[in-house]
């Protein structure tokens, strides 16, 4: 019998005062540019055939995954919001390209909430007729993303300062990895540059939202402000705020500025007491204008 995905998080058990979830792409790793740019949007183009609008493909796919509010957004809605910012465009308009609509990808992003290609193929599974045919497309591209994801990306270390801010949190809070990417390239990753042993659990999106990864673990099981959420993504801080964490922003394009300041003054006021209030909103607001809610176009 198939383990339920998310009972990993609830076998998790406090061991410390304080917890701290981290996310990976872009947090941790400086994965974003090369897994959007080579990986993501080049696998809209092929299984798509949207060839003739590859420029515009690459500049709604980035601005909705890396360059704005909204970046951090789980593939399958994002690509739903890529296609609806193309729609809009004036040369794709002008063009008569017709975009997917994909209205039973859409229904399912909004019913589902472990949107990984475990719960797609049980969709997939469990439907006929055009929403099979429509959801087993969707299936091919993300597999597609996998495929690339594994050929292209590796031998990409940690942003400084990540490792040692590892190390300084052990003994002290309990870590885990709280992410929108699939559970087998993050354990990967994590794995191959040795900074796996200092988290007690790797949740992906296969073990649903990061809402729910730290609902599930931290409800009613930490003091106030003994809970912190380290991201780099306006959906970070959602989640974040969700379970009344504290959040660090990393913020994109200072990243290792951010695990500088981190280890200098925001861990040291995380235990100390001294985090909630003027130190996080400074933080935040640095952090939220650094990212627009308008595309450019």
């Amino acid at each position: 019998m198939t383990q339920e995905p998310q009972q990993a998080l609830y076998d998790f058990k406090p061991q410390h005062d304080f917890f701290v979830g981290i996310d990976s792409d872009g947090c941790v790793f400086n994965s974003m540019e090369v897994k959007h740019n080579d990986c993501f949007s080049v696998n809209v183009v092929k299984h798509f055939g949207l060839a003739s609008i590859s420029r515009q493909v690459h500049q709604a796919w980035d601005f909705v995954n890396l360059y704005s509010t909204m970046r951090g957004t789980n593939r399958f809605k994002a690509v739903l919001l890529v296609f609806d910012y193309l729609r809009e465009m004036s040369l794709v308009q002008k063009m008569g390209l017709e975009i997917p609509q994909l209205p039973h990808l859409r229904e399912w992003t909004e019913t589902e909430t472990k949107l990984g290609n475990p719960a797609l193929q049980e969709a997939i599974d469990a439907a006929s007729g055009e929403r099979h045919d429509e959801l087993s497309h969707v299936m091919q591209w993300s597999l597609g993303v996998n495929e690339s994801v594994a050929d292209i990306v590796y031998n990409l270390p940690p942003f400084p300062g990540v490792r040692e801010a590892l190390q300084r949190l052990q003994g002290k809070a309990d870590v885990i990895v709280v992410s929108a990417t699939p559970d087998e390239a993050l354990k990967r990753e994590w794995d191959e540059h040795n900074i796996d042993q200092y988290v007690a659990l790797i949740a992906g999106q296969e073990m649903g939202t990061k809402t729910e990864h730290l609902t599930i673990t931290t409800k009613d099981k930490y003091p106030e402000n003994h809970v912190l959420m380290i991201g780099d993504s306006p959906g970070d801080l959602k989640a974040g705020r969700s379970v009344d964490a504290l959040f660090f922003p990393v913020n994109p394009g200072a990243e290792d500025t951010s695990w500088a300041h981190f280890l200098d003054e925001g861990i040291d006021r995380f235990f100390n007491g001294q985090y909630a209030g003027k130190y996080e909103d400074e933080l935040l607001s640095k952090f939220q204008e650094l990212l627009p809610e308008t595309p450019p176009w």
